[in-house]
């Protein structure tokens, strides 16, 4: 979006909903990231693989 408000006129509207969708986008992965980390950080020691990371989203 930054480099299409530099070359062309956008509309406004457009802008308000790349900073929405961006905001969104931020607070959900926030939002998983923490959901990981909670279950994650009582598995101490442990190198997590990919299933592994998906069944601690299950637990949480």
């Amino acid at each position: 979006m930054n480099f299409r408000i530099s070359l062309t006129t956008v509309p406004p509207w457009q802008i308000g909903l790349s900073f929405v969708l961006m905001s969104l986008t931020i607070l959900t992965i926030l939002w998983v990231a923490s959901r990981i980390y909670r279950v994650g950080i009582l598995m101490y020691g442990k190198k997590p693989n990919l299933p592994e990371i998906l069944r601690w989203l299950k637990y949480s």
